[in-house]
């Protein structure tokens, strides 16, 4: 068997494999007898039908599996001769075979690109002192405060007000006749002004009083949030039955209680603080992580595997369609594709890639391992997170044992993280104006 291999890039190589024409010859007599062996031809003995009837029966069928088998023992032993480590599988487009000539096909296939050592000791980092305001900790009170306010029917005989809820009955109508997506609805809240349905729809809403209706149009945009009613005109009977409006608890011992595992406002108030430093210990992270992998991609622009790259892409995308799912939400309705996707986050991914190879590269230059008592710990992490018992989920990783080795990547990422933050030399700074408005809009 020869072989010989052509660059197409630095990450991509094509294998020229040719197969000597006697082992085609061989390999076909062997086909042929152990067929001769099982087949039952109608006019001869068993073990007794000619090879060139055979031939005539069930040549394709022979060709196509042999042609098979071929490809799957050379290939192998192809990469035993040029020593090449592949990802993923061989791209192959085989030709038919052909008696009395050699067997030739050519292999298409990706590697991981060889990356030079990592000089990682000694860069500059800056991490940023987060405090937790007052402010802060009173907008959270404030929110937690909305969520449980009740909604309290105003006897007042007065019109709709921006920010009542108007409980009303509406039927949406499309060229007269009644529209599928704007079915007819009874007792809907509209929380007027939030523009749930439309702005329009809530303007037309405001000044009607209980047991008044009302008959108006709303012309919805082309890029409505509903892609079932974006640029339709759409006519609403709508039935106002009572206005109600918000009704806010104090904030209190007795607001806290109502969250079930506090006794007092302090305590809630504790809680609160702890989210929003654990919300910053994770932001030092990240921002610490992304000044990591901006100095050190900057002087490495070296190729990627399509392979890797497409496979943290899909990734992504099924991230980003799970986050949809979860709010009840389909990318249709957005008006998004896997192609549109795909688009978007291409170039994410081919961040994510060189920052997983640069990682690789310093795990492997470092000799770096995990050892039983980090996985251990590992495992206690993982319990937190989802709140699951340890040994559940170490069962569970035990039990598959391509999770565990991904799962021993990560933890191996990680190290080589904090390893490079242990060789930084890092400057703590004051939170920059920006970003102070930033986390207040946050």
């Amino acid at each position: 068997m020869q072989v010989t291999v052509d660059d197409l890039s630095t990450v991509k190589k094509v294998l020229h494999i040719e197969i000597p024409e006697n082992d085609i010859a061989r390999e076909l007599d062997q086909a042929y007898k152990e067929l001769k062996k099982t087949s039952k031809i109608k006019g001869f003995r068993p073990g007794k039908t000619p090879r060139s009837v055979l031939e005539r029966m069930f040549k394709k069928n022979v060709h196509a599996d042999l042609t098979s088998k071929l490809i799957q023992d050379s290939f192998v032993e192809a990469l035993k001769e040029t020593d090449l480590e592949i990802l993923g599988s061989p791209k192959i487009d085989p030709p038919e075979l052909t008696e009395k000539e050699p067997y030739k096909y050519d292999a298409v296939v990706q590697l991981r690109p060889e990356i030079e050592d990592v000089e990682f000791k000694g860069l500059s980092l800056k991490k940023t002192l987060y405090k937790v305001s007052e402010e802060e900790v009173d907008s959270q009170l404030k929110m937690l405060q909305k969520n449980i306010a009740r909604l309290e029917t105003i006897e007042e005989e007065r019109p709709v007000q921006e920010g009542d809820a108007a409980v009303i009955d509406y039927e949406g109508f499309k060229d007269g006749e009644p529209f599928e997506k704007t079915q007819k609805t009874q007792n809907f809240t509209l929380k007027v002004g939030v523009g749930i349905i439309a702005k329009d729809f809530d303007r037309q809403v405001i000044g009607m009083k209980p047991s008044e209706t009302k008959e108006f149009n709303v012309k919805f945009a082309d890029d409505h949030v509903n892609k079932d009613l974006a640029g339709l005109d759409i006519t609403f009977k709508v039935l106002l039955k009572e206005i109600k409006k918000e009704v806010l608890p104090e904030i209190d011992d007795a607001m806290a209680k109502k969250f079930g595992q506090f006794e007092t406002l302090d305590e809630l108030k504790k809680e609160i603080i702890n989210n929003l430093e654990q919300g910053y210990e994770k932001r030092r992270e990240h921002e610490l992580n992304e000044q990591i992998y901006e100095a050190l991609i900057a002087d490495r622009n070296f190729e990627l595997p399509e392979i890797m790259v497409d496979y943290e892409l899909q990734g992504i995308i099924d991230e980003t369609e799970r986050s949809f799912a979860a709010s009840n939400i389909s990318m249709e309705q957005l008006g998004m594709t896997k192609e549109s996707l795909s688009e978007k986050y291409r170039e994410t991914a081919e961040k994510q890639v060189r920052r997983h190879l640069i990682l690789e590269k310093i795990v492997e230059q470092e000799k770096m391992n995990i050892s039983e008592e980090e996985l251990e710990e590992g495992f206690k992490d993982l319990s937190l997170q989802f709140n699951q018992p340890a040994e559940q989920i170490k069962a569970y990783y035990k039990e598959n044992p391509d999770k565990i080795k991904f799962f021993e990547h990560t933890l191996l990422e990680k190290k080589a993280i904090k390893l490079i933050i242990d060789s930084s030399n890092i400057e703590e700074v004051e939170p920059e104006p920006a970003q102070i408005s930033e986390e207040k809009s946050e």
